[in-house]
């Protein structure tokens, strides 16, 4: 439970980074989220890839949304700087923090409902504006803390765990970045470590838009229908004098295959992802050719992995906007209100 703090002491034998800090200092409070559920496995990579990189954690801003996604901050970077906005208005909140001062690594946490639902076109704008931000959507395809009804991201034909079958056509949150302009576009498992890791590194040290798509099974789908140790099964054959909610453990999915292979991934559920993993004959540099590969992979069931798409010349909205090089938030009143002989010069040149 968050109420209970993880221990201050470290091993005087853990390894440190360049500037002296060990794993334990990028992480945060102790995980409430289901056990064996792939967020948490995020947010271990985030918190690898934050140590590796050596990143100051007092230089990162943290931000989210609402769902199971958007508590994920609370579990990494507890030295960081973070702020939990309103349902699907993360993107928004994300870009006046990132205009007031540019100097803070910007890392963006949402989920398929957050971004792909309420938040879809906050997502939109924030790509296509170019703001120089890390965004993460941790895609489960489910509303998990709403019952698990199909979120925006649900394949078409897919069935839920009350055996309903989803009709509506879903949203390629990939496919969507690579068309808004996104100049850093990836897709990755949350129990690939060895492939999400350096995704991660690689997005925070891009400057743009960096957007990773990271399926995420959500554990929820063992409590299926015809299971007596289900939710609805015991609800319906028990007379209690309390409404309370357990779900058992299940043991995280981790899996390692080679680049230009699938990989078949069986879900607590017992449904099957196809991940393939993309090779070193993959162009990353062409657009149209990422989304050309997608609709490929796509019609053979099969689910891309990897770096699918980077801009190493690419520009963030300081650039477009023009703005100083000093944090906005940082400049004084005599640079906020230069007098009226400025504003007369500017008016005057526009005659």
């Amino acid at each position: 439970m968050t109420y209970i703090l993880k221990p201050r002491l470290h091993h005087p034998g853990l390894a440190a980074n360049d500037l002296g800090f060990t794993r334990r200092d990028y992480e945060g409070s102790v995980s409430t989220l289901c056990a064996g559920c792939g967020h948490d496995s995020i947010s271990a990579a985030v918190i690898q890839a934050c140590y590796e990189l050596a990143l100051p954690p007092h230089r990162i801003a943290k931000l989210s949304g609402i769902g199971c996604s958007s508590k994920t901050p609370d579990y990494f970077l507890g030295q960081s700087h973070g702020f939990n906005s309103v349902h699907g208005r993360m993107p928004s909140v994300l870009t006046g923090a990132n205009l007031a001062n540019r100097e803070l690594i910007y890392l963006g946490v949402s989920g398929d409902g957050d971004s792909a639902s309420i938040g879809f076109g906050q997502f939109a704008h924030s790509i296509r504006r170019g703001v120089n931000m890390t965004y993460i959507v941790e895609n489960n395809g489910v509303y998990g803390l709403t019952k698990g009804q199909f979120s925006a991201t649900s394949d078409k034909g897919s069935k839920s765990k009350k055996g309903v079958v989803n009709h509506d056509s879903a949203i390629d949150l990939v496919s969507v970045a690579l068309q808004l302009g996104a100049t850093f576009v990836a897709r990755s498992f949350s129990g690939d470590k060895a492939q999400l890791v350096p995704l991660i590194k690689a997005a925070l040290s891009h400057r743009g838009a960096a957007f990773i798509d990271c399926v995420s099974p959500c554990v929820q789908f063992n409590n299926h229908a015809g299971s007596t140790k289900s939710f609805d099964y015991v609800r319906e054959h028990n007379e209690a004098v309390n409404r309370l909610d357990v779900i058992s453990a299940r043991e995280p999915i981790h899996i390692d295959h080679e680049p230009g292979t699938t990989q078949l991934v069986t879900q607590h559920d017992g449904s099957v992802l196809a991940l393939h993993k993309l090779g070193a004959h993959y162009d990353p540099s062409d657009r149209v050719g990422a989304i050309t590969y997608l609709q490929q992979r796509q019609a053979l069931g099969e689910i891309v992995t990897g770096l699918l798409f980077v801009d190493p010349a690419a520009e963030d909205m300081h650039d477009a906007l023009d703005t100083v090089d000093k944090p906005l938030n940082a400049l004084t009143d005599a640079e906020l209100v230069p007098g009226a002989g400025a504003l007369a010069a500017v008016n005057a040149a526009l005659r």
